[in-house]
């Protein structure tokens, strides 16, 4: 599989960094997360004077084969259909992305539906839907590999035009489903406590959607590698976005990290390189029922906490005027000096 070389950034700075910001022109710490956003853009990007670039969020797309146990509200066929809307700049992340100044980047990952890619959808196909991970593999090894390399090309094509801050997001029904147990699997939380509603599921279904989980862990029994995981139970979508994870990283970009199932996939990127978070910034706590827990776990601090539970980069985006006043905050208030005020605190 490809090799990453990510590196925890460089901490000589660090110093320079919070003098700049405690010596604002405010009482030291009065801008409370705003001024831990800047410190850690700053540390990413090496820099007293971090900027942000060009944001993207890019999303991926593709079909679980799971989905045929009935583990959704939403049939199978809403994947094709919500990502044909993007492009018709009709769901929840265009809106966002317009508002944001976030550009759009929809790529088929593995949908189960001939898209028409000559409308602006990036073709980027490993399969018509992964396999169904109650019975097998959800992919092969060659397939998982394939995922991390068209991945990364990706956040490659969005760096090359300037961007230095990007979000990732997904629509993939039955991604839940995969997302619960990568996160079962990596971090030993029994399996009930990380299944959740999904698009919607009633208690009734939220207990059946448990069972056929469980049951495919049982199917797949004793220790296994974080290739193997990725392989038995993720989605071609979660698999790229785990490859655009890293090699933004790789890149020194400023990843935002959306809810539960981009967790899942930063979860499963930390596992393969545990430096790919210190690059992250983490968008919001979403509704789904797993996240907080997983968050807890990851020791992330998410910036906003809206009740979110829709997925495709919505809560990343969402949180970008939160990260953009603390980069206008470092840049553009005064000193003490500057300001000729006295120092007080």
């Amino acid at each position: 599989m490809r090799t990453f070389q990510i590196r925890k950034p460089d901490n000589s700075i660090k110093e320079a960094l919070k003098h700049k910001i405690d010596y604002l022109a405010k009482p030291k710490g009065a801008l409370g997360r705003l001024e831990e956003i800047a410190f850690r853009i700053g540390l990413i990007q090496q820099t007293l004077s971090p900027r942000l670039n060009r944001p993207y969020n890019i999303l991926f797309a593709a079909d679980h084969g799971i989905a045929d146990e009935g583990v959704s509200l939403s049939p199978k066929e809403v994947t094709w259909q919500q990502t044909c809307n993007f492009l018709r700049g009709g769901a929840g992340i265009n809106f966002l992305c317009r508002q944001n100044g976030f550009k759009l980047k929809v790529v088929d990952a593995g949908v189960d539906y001939d898209l028409p890619y000559e409308k602006g959808i990036v073709d980027m196909k490993v399969r018509k839907g992964t396999r169904n991970f109650l019975h097998e593999a959800a992919m092969t090894p060659e397939e998982m590999e394939l995922c991390i390399e068209r991945g990364a090309a990706c956040v490659d094509s969005v760096h090359s035009e300037g961007c230095n801050v990007v979000s990732f997001g997904e629509m993939g029904i039955g991604n839940t489903s995969a997302s619960s147990l990568w996160m079962a699997s990596f971090t030993g939380i029994p399996l009930e406590r990380c299944v959740g509603a999904g698009s919607g599921l009633d208690e009734r279904g939220i207990s059946r959607k448990y069972e056929i989980l469980r049951k495919s862990m049982e199917n797949y029994p004793g220790p296994h590698s974080t290739e193997e995981i990725l392989c038995r139970f993720g989605g071609y979508e979660m698999v790229m976005a785990v490859g655009a994870m890293l090699r933004a990283a790789e890149l020194k970009m400023v990843v935002l990290v959306d809810g539960f199932i981009m967790t899942s996939c930063m979860l499963a990127a930390s596992r393969l390189y545990p430096e790919v978070k210190e690059y992250t910034l983490f968008g919001h706590q979403g509704d789904e029922a797993g996240h907080k827990l997983l968050l807890d776990y990851l020791g992330a601090n998410p910036l906003l906490n809206l009740g979110l539970r829709l997925g495709e980069g919505s809560g990343a985006v969402c949180s970008y005027p939160i990260v953009e006043s603390a980069v206008k905050m470092i840049n553009e208030m005064d000193s003490f000096d500057g300001a000729s005020i006295s120092k007080y605190f």
